[in-house]
């Protein structure tokens, strides 16, 4: 038989659950909200943005061949930032972007870190290249077919790369920087681009880049 000051001491405790519930998903959104606002910043273009592509190990999927895609992304945002964004290659310890291949993790593609270097902002990019830990339907059509892996892989370093230039996630299917979490079919996200392509080479023709993100990186990076 529940007493008086039982029912009173259970509601307390509901309460309190309640209460450390709500704050959680207050730190986690606030926490989210401050990484997105520290990477979606611009970086110092008068001179060109310094990067660095890293080697991977076997254990994150990574494959000889990665490394060019990477480079490709990068020539992608510079073709369509219309002259106002030059990147150049650096050491990593003088590189404002440096792109890193992760091991798997989470079902995450990639993830972009703010980065602090003799007090010019840059971005720490890690992409995760091993498809099979992405689910069973991605891991099965890209071990069928190479081209998917690679548009793939290129793909995620475009996206990691828009929030390293101080781009934000959109809602808009067609961007590169769309969010998959407002939904919509990833095998269907991929397969545009990989219908655009008949070789690997055609990557670094074929930028990926929807008209909205190519406008929104000259707002960003104007030609002085």
């Amino acid at each position: 038989m529940m007493t008086k000051s039982n029912a009173l001491r259970t509601a307390a405790v509901a309460t309190m659950l309640g209460l450390l519930v709500i704050f959680a998903l207050a730190l986690s959104t606030a926490r989210s909200k401050a990484r997105q606002s520290g990477i979606a910043r611009t970086l110092e273009s008068k001179e060109p943005v310094t990067y660095f592509i890293a080697d991977g190990g076997r254990s994150t999927g990574f494959r000889p061949g990665d490394s060019e895609l990477a480079l490709w992304a990068f020539q992608a945002w510079q073709r369509s930032a219309g002259g106002g964004l030059r990147f150049q290659p650096a050491s990593e310890s003088d590189a404002l972007i440096r792109l890193y291949w992760a091991e798997p993790g989470g079902g995450e593609y990639g993830e972009t870190q703010p980065l602090l270097v003799r007090g010019r902002r840059g971005a720490a990019v890690f992409i995760r290249p091993d498809v099979e830990s992405l689910g069973p339907d991605i891991a099965r059509r890209a071990a069928a077919d190479d081209l998917l892996r690679h548009t793939i892989v290129y793909l995620t370093c475009l996206h990691e790369l828009g929030h390293a230039l101080g781009l934000a996630h959109t809602r808009d299917f067609r961007d590169i920087m769309y969010y998959f979490g407002y939904g919509g079919d990833v095998t269907a996200y991929f397969g545009r681009y990989r219908a655009q392509i008949h070789t690997r080479n055609d990557i670094a023709m074929v930028s990926g880049l929807s008209d909205a993100d190519v406008a929104r990186i000259r707002a960003l990076y104007t030609p002085e």
